[in-house]
């Protein structure tokens, strides 16, 4: 594991990294509505496409129906596939919030919200149980939504943890979670999590890496050991 502490990480990341609610379809919704379920709808039509197509998908859904479970569970599934065809994945999706939508009406009376009232773990549990409903899902309600310290997943979080050797290679979603919450101050975990997001998709890509420019690249062993931050 790396030797460098959470502090310095995100003091170069603050400094080197504009970050903005624009860039985060999800945080941009929960800020904007305080609504657990439409950050829980964003989130959906999230997975596995741009935030600029969830955004336009979740505005052409909030046109034709109200974004409630009493709503969405008695909308046609050809029309709520109609309005976010553009995410991609729309047959599946449709089905999967009509499906959640009705799930948390008949659980929860409709209130996402009564899933706050529990301790964190059992609120986990309680998200992931519902259709369509993973744990990085249920991480970003938690955090985004309910301040709640717990640190969502997503590829980028888990390519740059496991580069940075912040986490070990072989690590699955709740080790490296666990791996980050133990990491970063719980008072961080929000902005630790945009930043992580935000060097991966700037700089520690996928596929060619920009280590020569990356702000970390003296502290990242996967930079260290292929020298490329030397050029």
């Amino acid at each position: 594991m790396i030797s460098v502490d959470s502090k310095f990480v995100l003091d170069v990341l603050k400094e080197k990294l504009f970050v903005s609610v624009d860039d985060f379809a999800a945080l941009k919704i929960a800020l904007k509505s305080k609504d657990p379920f439409q950050l829980l709808i964003m989130t959906i039509l999230t997975q596995n496409t741009s935030d600029k197509n969830a955004i336009r998908a979740f505005n052409n859904l909030s046109k034709k129906f109200e974004i409630n479970p009493k709503s969405l569970s008695f909308a046609p599934v050809g029309e709520i596939e109609n309005a976010i065809k553009i995410a991609g994945m729309y047959k599946k999706r449709a089905i999967i919030i009509r499906e959640v939508s009705r799930a948390i009406l008949e659980r929860f009376d409709g209130d996402l919200r009564k899933i706050f009232d529990y301790p964190l773990e059992k609120a986990r549990e309680l998200l992931i149980s519902l259709p369509g409903v993973g744990r990085k899902t249920a991480d970003v309600i938690l955090l985004f939504a309910a301040d709640a310290p717990t640190f969502p997943v997503d590829t980028h979080v888990n390519r740059v943890s496991k580069r940075l050797g912040i986490v070990a290679q072989n690590a699955n979603y709740e080790q490296t979670r666990i791996s980050l919450m133990k990491f970063f101050p719980p008072s961080s975990y929000l902005d630790a999590h945009l930043l992580l997001i935000a060097l991966g998709r700037r700089y520690c890509k996928a596929r060619n890496p920009l280590c020569a420019s990356c702000p970390l690249k003296k502290v990242c062993r996967c930079a260290s050991r292929t020298g490329k931050y030397l050029n």
